[in-house]
């Protein structure tokens, strides 16, 4: 199976290469959750640069990694064999040299040494700012990274010309790694490995979708099949995890209020805020309001997995060890398939929103769910020409009807949204079937120009490889 050596991160390639063209100083933080390949990232960048020096760090002790930078820097820069072994010296020879220099895993250097930020902001201060060097610090613990180098409290903080928070890869590009290129099949496949690279390169593109996950997930030998307690326990520093996990697995089987979660879990609802903090920091939760809503005021709140491979895992695998053992290679059939369908609901509705501006082209103030009382809406978009566009999301076997966009235009009626410099509002529905719909609807939606139809053939971009 060959994949693609290197997928999208157009942005963030150029962005780097304009900074490294730069004639001024510039100091850069590459940050994000293990596993996006943020490493492959500042290695391609580097990698046709004759003046760039990369070097990972390990967990060892300050001299150890002084030394092993001086040894791979050294075969780009000669003269720094003959510095003192000091990093304020190390790095004034390469800002004399204009380098661009990546400081992968630099939490790690942090560990063993909390005085290096101090460092890095001295000789920037006196030296690097004043030449054409360039330094990438580049880190997966994000706690690490927004309080040693991103919080007002870092002795960093002020320096860095610019940021990049590496996030997972779009759908589009994303589908380039799947194993079937049918609509369907993609958004499924989106479902369960998401857009994590890491997680991608476990698929075999010569196997289904149901074979991959058996193989990689819920075999015990499969690559993936304890990913999301490895990462918990060991990159999140989380150690005791137990009410993490619960809390995490009541909301993949559908608790999303706080008072649900908390119930799920036996935690204190006052409690709760601490840990679901922790865990939307860590980018693995995260909060929906209703889309018309204040964030800074609103009391309504929802939570969600961010990461597909985490709710997958903590709904069919997490607490079933020993039956997937047992079951073998028979588990996909008996634990997931028959369930399937409903997982896919929650996971259907995420990528109906984020395909929203491309199918109905607009800029948006803000898209995602709508509730109040008894009214729920799926996909919302606020049009900033004043178009509220509700969607209603439907991944069953069942056509969508005549009946369900009576039932989306009773709930868009109920939504009190105020179009920008009030000007007149319109509305704009959006029905969204995996299974397409019925004859009636069809001749509604010719008939008007403010109902819309979707089906996955019209969701999932075209093959972009």
């Amino acid at each position: 199976m060959t994949h693609p050596r290197f997928v999208d991160r157009e942005n963030e390639l150029e962005l780097l290469d304009a900074r490294f063209e730069s004639e001024s100083a510039e100091l850069i933080v590459v940050y994000g959750r293990r596993r996006l390949g943020k490493s492959a990232l500042v290695r391609e960048a580097v990698r046709e640069r004759e003046n760039a020096i990369y070097w990972q760090a390990t967990e060892e002790t300050p001299e150890a990694q002084l030394t092993n930078f001086v040894d791979t820097a050294s075969e780009t820069v000669p003269i720094l064999e003959d510095i003192q072994r000091d990093w304020e010296a190390i790095f004034r020879a390469l800002g004399r040299e204009d380098a661009i220099v990546v400081l992968d895993e630099f939490p790690y250097l942090i560990e063993s040494d909390e005085a290096l930020p101090s460092k890095v902001q001295r000789v920037w201060d006196t030296h690097l700012e004043e030449t054409a060097a360039t330094l990438v610090l580049v880190g997966s613990s994000i706690s690490i990274m927004e309080d040693k180098v991103l919080s007002g409290g870092s002795p960093l903080y002020g320096r860095r010309t610019a940021t990049v928070d590496l996030p997972p890869l779009e759908l589009a590009d994303a589908q380039r790694f799947y194993p079937s290129d049918d609509p369907d099949d993609v958004i499924q496949a989106w479902s369960v490995f998401g857009g994590t690279p890491y997680y991608l390169q476990a698929l075999d593109s010569s196997r289904s979708l149901a074979a991959n996950i058996q193989s990689q997930i819920l075999s015990e030998h499969g690559v993936l099949h304890n990913e999301p307690e490895f990462l918990l326990r060991t990159e999140f520093g989380i150690r005791e995890p137990q009410t993490y996990y619960t809390i995490l697995r009541a909301i993949a089987t559908g608790k999303r209020a706080a008072n649900e979660i908390a119930g799920f879990a036996g935690v204190d609802s006052n409690a709760l805020g601490s840990y679901l903090s922790k865990l939307r920091r860590l980018r693995l939760v995260e909060r929906d309001i209703p889309v018309t809503a204040d964030p800074n005021s609103t009391r309504k709140s929802r939570y969600r997995l961010k990461e597909p491979l985490f709710r997958f895992w903590f709904r069919y695998v997490y607490g079933q060890q020993g039956q997937l053992v047992q079951l073998s290679d028979d588990a996909y059939d008996q634990l997931v398939e028959p369930t399937f369908t409903d997982y896919m609901g929650t996971m259907f509705e995420q990528v109906c929103q984020n395909v929203l501006p491309s199918l109905i082209p607009k800029t948006y103030q803000g898209v995602g769910y709508w509730w109040h009382k008894q009214h729920e809406l799926d996909v919302v978009g606020l049009g900033s020409d004043g178009t509220l566009v509700a969607g209603e999301c439907k991944y069953t076997s069942r056509k969508m009807t005549e009946g369900d966009l009576a039932d989306l235009e009773r709930a868009a009626s109920a939504v009190q949204w105020t179009p920008p410099n009030e000007s007149d509002r319109t509305e704009q529905y959006c029905c969204f079937c995996r299974s397409g719909f019925s004859d009636g609807l069809q001749q509604v939606a010719a008939e008007r120009d403010d109902v819309s139809l979707f089906t996955p053939t019209d969701i999932v971009p075209g093959d972009s490889a």
